[in-house]
């Protein structure tokens, strides 16, 4: 198995612990929190492999002839750990430099993506990747801020944010810097651009009669994952011009098709699961719709 986004070690630790005979390969960018996975799986060691990289590249590299996963799971959320040990400034709750990236050895932090947008695109940004629906608003008080200086703190956006928005806003059910930091977030790591490229190269790895399992924590991730299963699993893709069908066939049989959702005792053990949506396809064929 593959768990694709191995993060602190909970799901892996939670196969090997029922599969006897299972082993694992886990992926990870984060060095930091590979390393608290090692720590915890350490009972397993003869069972479990880890990889530093992203998931997307670790598919795409996958040696040919090598042993292929009949499982892979890929859990799209960002973990606990980087919410309150990472000192990344994923939280509006903490006062952290403002980085978010999953890989701090890769890419540019979310300050200096703020630094850099024009005013436009960071309302786009706001709006396209969390629904944002007062991104203008919070855009030009980003845009007025850094002629003060730099927005290089989380609790620095956060007030921000809590100023620029309307009072009712302000005082509604979630916090009203949530949208802000999810969208920051997703951008800083390409978590929906990369998404499609993932699900693609996984299941091409993936052996014939192998499952692919993901899980989603919002609608936009949801909505590709849903669409990918999809259009993997219909019998023909041809356009209505073609006079006969030229596709093999369906390359995967949709096991969840409405996904599942943790039911009210799981969330309250579990409060983060409250928005996971877990999706499972199996792998009928190799090909080119694969």
């Amino acid at each position: 198995m593959v768990d694709a986004t191995m993060g602190e070690g909970g799901h892996s630790l939670a196969f090997l612990s029922r599969h006897e005979g299972l082993s694992v390969v886990g992926v990870d960018a984060d060095a930091e929190i590979q390393a608290v996975a090692r720590e915890r799986l350490a009972a397993f060691a003869g069972r479990v492999e880890f990889h530093r990289g992203r998931a997307q590249d670790f598919f795409e590299s996958y040696p040919a002839g090598a042993r292929r996963p009949g499982a892979v799971l890929a859990d799209l959320g960002v973990s606990l750990f980087h919410y309150g040990k990472s000192g990344r400034g994923f939280s509006f709750s903490a006062d952290e430099p403002l980085d978010m990236r999953i890989d701090p050895s890769s890419g540019a932090p979310a300050a200096e993506l703020l630094a850099a947008m024009p005013e436009g695109d960071i309302a786009d940004m706001l709006f396209r990747n969390a629904g944002e629906r007062h991104s203008r608003r919070i855009a030009r008080a980003v845009a007025e801020a850094r002629r003060r200086g730099a927005v290089a703190s989380s609790a620095a956006l956060s007030e921000l944010v809590k100023k620029a928005v309307p009072g009712s806003y302000r005082h509604g059910p979630i916090h009203p810097a949530t949208r802000t930091f999810l969208a920051l977030r997703i951008e800083v790591n390409g978590e929906l651009s990369g998404l499609p490229g993932l699900l693609e190269a996984a299941l091409r790895v993936l052996e014939p009669g192998g499952r692919l399992g993901i899980i989603s924590f919002h609608s936009l991730e949801d909505r590709i994952v849903k669409n990918f299963f999809r259009k993997k699993s219909m019998g023909c893709a041809c356009p209505p011009e073609v006079p006969s069908c030229r596709c093999a066939g369906p390359a995967v049989r949709l096991l969840t098709r409405k996904g599942v959702t943790p039911d009210a005792e799981e969330i309250r053990r579990n409060p983060p699961s409250r928005s996971a949506r877990l999706r499972v396809a199996e792998k009928i064929r190799d090909g080119d719709a694969a």
